[in-house]
């Protein structure tokens, strides 16, 4: 369902846009994700296992970019994108639409962008199959160095966010245990199309 709607979205984004210039960009890369929460949970439902406050979840970023205004040094458009992670059977879903903007600061061919997004991001527990979806932001800088004609390398982008994930609190609110923070890591390659 959910790569239904990000293709409905993709689709939407390429119908609705005019100018003549737009740069499209598809990607699908791997995603490391450091979740930490100030406060230890227990539990079924403790989201980073029995009395945890942080864990390491591994798994991919898929999404696209719409770039549609053209300053003279910057370019500004949209980005929508789904991320998918694990660790020991726990997961967290975050599915995100944000604005987007990269220049050409440098001579070398290099191209660094920043981002603001918002989503709902969906966990479940490692000992449950119950999930739940909550708000969730994200703060994006990254860097794209052009290796072919329509494809990208992405050096490395790093993120910041928040979600509240699955919790005692969540589900029995027998704790109050606060939003998790999200520092991510991604690399890999990202393809553009005039």
């Amino acid at each position: 369902m959910k790569l239904w709607f990000l293709a409905t979205a993709f689709a939407a984004l390429l119908l609705a846009d005019s100018t003549a210039h737009a740069q499209i960009g598809f990607y699908i890369n791997p995603i490391f994700t450091h979740v930490s929460n100030s406060t230890a949970d227990s539990g079924p439902f403790a989201f980073l296992g029995e009395g945890g406050t942080s864990k390491e979840f591994g798994g991919v970023v898929l999404g696209g970019y719409d770039d549609f205004f053209h300053g003279t040094k910057l370019t500004a458009g949209v980005d929508v994108r789904d991320s998918i992670v694990h660790a020991d059977n726990a997961g967290l879903n975050s599915f995100m639409v944000g604005i987007r903007v990269s220049g050409k600061p440098f001579t070398l061919p290099l191209k660094p962008y920043v981002q603001g997004s918002v989503g709902v991001g969906t966990s479940h527990s490692a000992h449950s199959g119950l999930s739940i979806s909550r708000e969730q932001y994200g703060i994006f800088a990254g860097a794209d160095y052009p290796i072919a004609t329509h494809v990208d390398f992405r050096v490395i982008e790093v993120g910041y966010g928040s979600v509240t994930t699955i919790s005692s609190d969540t589900v029995g609110g027998t704790s109050s245990i606060p939003a998790a923070n999200l520092v991510t890591v991604s690399t890999g390659l990202v393809f553009r199309f005039p």
